[in-house]
């Protein structure tokens, strides 16, 4: 019998709270949806389990497959069916009920997307009675639908525990959630555990780690990340090329503080509409000031420094500017989902005929850097008003319909792939997100850009038209690299924490075969040190290893480590004036003349190409 997945993983859903209830009797339990690729189920219990107890659950949930137990529905009428939660203990169940009698709907539900605990026939003044599901003696209140038997649920496996606060409220009671996986064929299944697997072993977390990339701590606040050395270099590379590429396209640097008072935030619309996302405010001298949540309205005043004309536009502002906002401790990720991170951002004002060209421009941008590190699966989401809910937005359709037309022109002459999100723009203006998908298919928004029309009536940036006129600009966000933390949380997990040559933060390591070469190795990294390079660091990245370790403990730490390069040096080298060159990746060079190879390291690293130096290691170890 064919199901919709999503059937089946709710289903499964189901039977997993029934083998939790069978365990469990005094399993309190929440919400259960299905899942991009099984389910999950939010559950309390008198005492926490680990996910040692998983198997057992897993033992459980087959035999009830087995069993092919019927899913049997019944409408109950509403304040029935909050009597029986009540009296058999289920207090989070009690809550949605209560929700569907005076709203119709539940939050969760909204939140969520889950079908779980959504009453039939709702609407906005409540309902009179709701559905309920029965597993066996297991009964879970639900709109469905499910499987017509538990045999039909698919192949699955539980997969881990979390925290999850009830209703996503971080006041609210910590429950657990756990995670399972369910697809139609065991072959479905094996693949995606390989898959899953893959994503922990790129874990930018674990990765961030090990590699010294950057550190979190609870002294310093959470969701606020230390960059360690290593991980600076890897940014200072970054904001390397940001310059690089923007002053090639013409933009301006400049540099803004990182708090204001309330008066701009005030005159931003922040205030009060983003203010639970801003950090609360510090009076100073009888005025509230506040952490920036965001550049854009630094820049503005940038642009009213001074009148403008027609002939100074388009004007581009550039600045890695470090921004602060106050995410839920549940949200937080490592480097993913961070409270402070700093923007590759810019915002360009332009007159509206130049607006097309210059929304093209950015996008460009984009798919140039994504080329440079390889990346070529991405697309864009086009984020479009509701013209039917116009409310939510700037009341201005005149406006609207402008800037929605020149994103359209200017995405269909990209020829970039996208799709269409209507619903889901700004309320200042339509936006574009660039969304790429890792190796593994782990999709990532990475940077979000937007045409932003009312900036100009909000902050009054005109500029002077050629008749004399006053004019308004059209406001351009746009931060192609995203946020350093977003951006090297990416990379990490894409490469696998093999960084490009000209991105890791040690490119080559000298291991002397013994304590006698110790004095030619470090002669050799000092040699790659001091020649100048256009680069991050402002020159090449090699180290030598001459430790008291043996050598081969030495290689293993250069391989953990990730280094691109390895040089090997002993009495031939030494004698010769050159190192034995093996890549990370295990490719053994042989002998190379070290001031050779220490002109092509600089080439690599200023070009950000490593195939031209790996075709000429080759080809000088067949001469």
């Amino acid at each position: 019998m064919s199901y919709e997945i999503e059937t089946r993983r709710h289903s499964c859903a189901h039977v997993m709270a029934a083998a939790i209830a069978e365990l469990w009797p005094d399993a309190k339990f929440g919400v259960g949806p299905p899942t991009a690729n099984g389910f999950y189920y939010d559950i309390m219990l008198p005492t926490s389990i680990g996910e040692e107890e998983l198997p057992k659950i897993e033992k459980v949930m087959k035999r009830i497959r087995k069993k092919g137990l019927s899913f049997d529905r019944s409408d109950v009428p509403i304040d029935e069916a909050i009597s029986v939660a009540a009296e058999s203990g289920q207090e989070f169940k009690v809550e949605l009920l209560e929700l569907l009698k005076d709203k119709g709907s539940t939050a969760v539900a909204a939140q969520t997307g889950d079908t779980n605990a959504v009453a039939a026939g709702d609407d906005a003044a409540g309902v009179d009675s709701v559905s309920f599901y029965s597993v066996g003696e297991f009964q879970d209140l639900c709109r469905g639908p499910h499987v017509d038997s538990t045999k039909h649920i698919g192949q699955f496996k539980l997969l881990s525990l979390a925290g999850a606060y009830w209703r996503g409220d971080e006041k609210r009671e910590q429950m657990q959630r756990i995670y399972g996986l369910c697809f139609e064929s065991k072959d479905e299944l094996a693949a995606e555990v390989s898959r899953l697997e893959e994503i922990k072993l790129r874990d930018h977390r674990r990765l961030g780690k090990e590699l010294d990339i950057f550190h979190i701590s609870p002294e310093v606040g959470s969701g606020l990340p230390l960059w360690l050395p290593k991980g600076t270099v890897v940014r200072d590379e970054l904001e390397y090329l940001a310059k690089q590429s923007e002053r090639e396209a013409g933009y301006d640097r400049v540099v803004t503080p990182h708090l204001a008072n309330e008066d701009l935030y005030l005159q931003s619309g922040h205030l009060p509409y983003y203010a639970e996302d801003m950090y609360p405010p510090m009076e100073i001298g009888g005025r509230d000031y506040y952490l920036r949540p965001m550049n854009c309205p630094h820049h503005h005043h940038v642009y009213l420094s001074r009148p403008r004309s027609y002939r100074d536009l388009p004007i581009r502002l550039a600045e890695y500017g470090q921004v602060y906002r106050y995410e839920d401790s549940g949200t937080l990720s490592g480097l993913m989902r961070v409270r402070g991170f700093a923007q590759n951002d810019a915002h360009i004002y332009c007159r509206y005929e130049q607006a097309v060209e210059e929304f093209g421009r950015v996008m460009q941008m984009h798919a140039e850097h994504y080329k440079l590190f390889g990346i070529d699966d991405f697309f864009m989401r086009l984020s479009l008003p509701d013209m039917d809910n116009i409310d939510k937005y700037v009341d201005d359709p005149e406006g609207w319909k402008r800037a929605v037309d020149v994103i359209y022109q200017a995405m269909e002459a990209s020829g970039l792939p996208y799709v269409e999100a209507e619903g889901e723009a700004a309320f200042y203006g339509p936006k574009v997100d660039f969304i790429i998908r890792s190796v593994v298919g782990v999709e990532y928004a990475i940077s979000t850009n937007q045409l932003d029309f009312p900036a100009s009536q909000r902050f009054g940036l005109t500029y002077t038209a050629d008749d004399g006129s006053e004019q308004p600009v059209y406001v351009i966000h746009r931060a192609p690299l995203g946020s350093h933390e977003r951006f090297v949380a990416f990379l990490l997990e894409h490469y696998k924490g093999d960084l490009p040559l000209w991105l890791a933060p040690t490119q080559a390591v000298v291991v002397p075969v013994s304590d006698k070469y110790n004095e030619y190795a470090a002669q050799v990294a000092r040699e790659f040190g001091e020649v100048p390079v256009h680069n991050g660091s402002m020159g090449l990245r090699v180290a030598s290893d001459v430790g008291s370790e043996r050598m081969q403990k030495k290689i293993r730490t250069a391989t953990v480590g990730k280094i691109p390069f390895l040089l090997v040096v002993g009495q031939a080298e030494q004698d010769a004036g050159t190192v034995a060159v093996r890549s990370r990746a295990g490719t053994d060079y042989g002998a190379i003349d070290r001031l050779a190879l220490r002109s092509k390291l600089v080439e690599a690293a200023e070009s950000r190409r490593v195939d031209e130096l790996e075709s000429w290691l080759a080809a000088a170890n067949q001469d």
